[in-house]
């Protein structure tokens, strides 16, 4: 069994989320023109897709740790490729919302599967590393997606991504039908599902503090998405094009953490790597305040130091989960993606409110509840520690 080849089929897996859920937004436009449809009810079709992705988190989590791995990943992929040759015939907004829907509840298992997958084939150091790989490629994700979307879509039409889609989805199935054991170990019983195994997570320690900061972290990741295109538009003049191209080193540098998160914490103790690069990224959000009016290039400077950050800190993330929750894995990390993806809808909305008061105020609010958020950890990883060496 080649565990290196394992990694990179379910990372990629999981990769298929968040490449799915923004390949399209190119073409929004045209989707509009050729439906007949409202631009309302286009960004619906992204929305839904993000909340299903989020609600099936916490039903796949529970599913993989009793029924396994290989069977839950290759039902979830079927239903991913079913879903998106129904929105390649999709000739009305209705059809196009409910296979979208679908789209999200098929792939919503790739990254609780990739990451109980890698939380069973290494430990210690090496699975820090494979946590790395998995979160780079997860990162890749809204990324590349765009790009190639909007590629495919300019010379083939929209339709034709779900085709790319259904396609590529298709050889995914097929090579982790071919490759993909069943790594979930025999000790582990297969008990019955209930509410109390979401509380059990969320009750412990090192639990409530990673799953916060992964909340709060893309709460303020997703102020800047939704935010900083009217800030660079208004205040230095750009394009839509050059906003694009702004974000470009922060999704690079969110990337690069990732991988570079993977190999850091061979040498450092999880909790306290994750305090010290969480804090950073608020270090990185009060930068953005004071520097974004200065000048463009110190505005790019900070962001780019946030998505490093950011993308150092979520292997680490993953990594403790997989370590402290041996036997319920796959329902920690369905539990902590359900709230991250929870802080990607709320850092909008609540972001929204404090938007109209100017002053990138929005963004002031975020790094003071992101502040509270690592200072809540870190008293949490203290007491756990002390209470390690009490037991000891």
């Amino acid at each position: 069994m080649n565990k290196r080849w394992i990694v990179y089929l379910v990372s990629f897996a999981a990769f298929f989320g968040p490449f799915t859920q923004t390949i399209y937004t190119p073409m929004l436009p045209e989707v509009e023109q050729q439906l007949h449809t409202s631009g309302f009810m286009v960004n619906l079709t992204i929305s839904i897709f993000t909340l299903v992705l989020a609600l099936m988190q916490i039903v796949y989590g529970p599913m993989t740790d009793r029924r396994g791995r290989r069977k839950v990943l290759l039902t979830g992929i079927l239903i991913y490729v079913v879903a998106s040759i129904g929105a390649a015939f999709s000739s009305s907004i209705y059809l196009l919302l409910a296979f979208r829907a679908l789209q999200a509840g098929g792939m919503a298992v790739g990254s609780v599967v990739a990451v109980s997958v890698i939380g069973d084939l290494y430990e210690g150091k090496l699975r820090g590393r494979a946590m790395g790989t998995f979160q780079m490629l997860v990162a890749l994700g809204p990324v590349v997606g765009p790009v190639i979307g909007g590629f495919v879509g300019e010379h083939f039409g929209f339709h034709s991504v779900f085709w790319v889609l259904a396609v590529t989805a298709l050889l995914l199935w097929l090579a982790n039908f071919i490759y993909l054991p069943e790594t979930k170990p025999d000790s582990d019983l297969r008990a019955r599902f209930s509410m109390r195994q979401f509380s059990d997570v969320l009750s412990k320690r090192s639990g409530s503090a990673v799953i916060l900061l992964g909340f709060i972290q893309y709460f303020t990741f997703y102020n800047f998405l939704v935010f900083l295109p009217d800030l660079l538009t208004s205040f230095y003049g750009l394009s839509a094009s050059e906003n694009g191209l702004v974000f470009l080193p922060m999704s690079l540098f969110v990337v690069i953490g990732s991988f570079t998160g993977g190999r850091v914490q061979e040498y450092f103790q999880g909790n306290k790597l994750l305090t010290v690069t969480a804090s950073l990224n608020v270090f990185a959000t009060f930068l953005f305040v004071l520097l974004a009016p200065v000048a463009l290039p110190a505005l790019i400077v900070s962001i780019s130091l946030f998505g490093f950050c950011l993308g150092l800190s979520l292997p680490v993330q993953t990594t403790i989960l997989a370590e402290e929750f041996h036997h319920n894995r796959a329902t920690a990390i369905g539990v902590y993606n359900f709230f991250r993806y929870l802080g990607m809808a709320a850092g909008p909305l609540i972001g929204e409110f404090f938007y109209q008061f100017g002053n990138r105020i929005e963004f002031i609010f975020a790094g003071i509840v992101f502040a509270v958020a690592v200072w809540f950890a870190a008293t949490q990883f203290s007491r756990l520690r002390k209470e390690s060496g009490a037991a000891v």
